[in-house]
């Protein structure tokens, strides 16, 4: 079963298109990994698929899938940010708590099993900017998982943390599509440590995606030398 299917899609502003035609599906379960130099418009294809944008051109047909997103921001929230992990990862839930009412105890549970699955339950009334970038990544997670969502889209979730908080949260995602079914999608510059959990990576160039596999003459070498960061 598809969780997306993606034709002839086509996206651009005024001074001119950033995909051309690009067709590509993914299904329940899958692990995507998205690769592309800056510019390429990796996180434009995530907004697309999210709705955040409308298609110029071609057809985006999604199933009945809840989402949890993570997007590319900066984690090195400031120290004195007033608010509880507990208070960030609840932001997810106003939808269904209503405006200006108090979260009820179903809300304040959610919010327990999202923090417990990701291993930052004990952190829960401590205050965002007072953990590690690791930590703070771990916590957006939760905020995303809390609507029990069968996908999740990551934006490059990696950046700004050390290398073992990296190796930590793709041991995180692993679980989540292993243990939990859990369909993502992964925007990366870098694959050295993750590339061996992904079922399909593709490469957006020159406006179009393409498929990278052994297969096609794309060396697995040549995928970890071209997309490997330091951080």
């Amino acid at each position: 079963m598809n969780s997306f299917e993606i034709k002839n899609l086509s996206f651009g502003y005024e001074d001119g298109l950033i995909l051309d035609d690009i067709s590509f599906t993914v299904e329940k379960g899958d692990y995507i990994g998205i690769i592309g130099a800056n510019g390429t418009g990796k996180s434009t294809l995530i907004k697309l698929m999210l709705g955040l944008l409308q298609t110029k051109k071609g057809i985006i047909t999604r199933a009945e899938t809840n989402i949890g997103y993570v997007p590319q921001v900066g984690l090195s929230v400031k120290g004195d940010f007033p608010a509880t992990v507990k208070e960030v990862v609840m932001l997810d839930l106003f939808g269904s708590i209503g405006l200006l009412r108090r979260p009820k105890k179903t809300h304040y549970d959610m919010v327990e099993k999202a923090l417990a699955t990701v291993g930052m339950e004990e952190y829960k009334n401590k205050l965002i900017g007072k953990l590690s970038g690791g930590q703070q990544q771990r916590v957006l997670i939760a905020k995303s998982l809390v609507n029990n969502p069968d996908m999740l889209i990551l934006d490059e979730p990696i950046s700004g943390i050390d290398t073992e908080n990296e190796k930590n949260l793709y041991q995180l995602l692993h679980q989540l599509n292993k243990e939990k079914g859990l369909t993502i999608i992964m925007i990366t510059h870098s694959l050295q440590n993750v590339k061996k959990d992904m079922n399909k990576i593709y490469e957006i160039k020159d406006k179009k995606i393409k498929l990278l596999s052994t297969e096609q003459n794309q060396p697995e070498e040549r995928i970890e030398d071209e997309y490997v960061v330091s951080v």
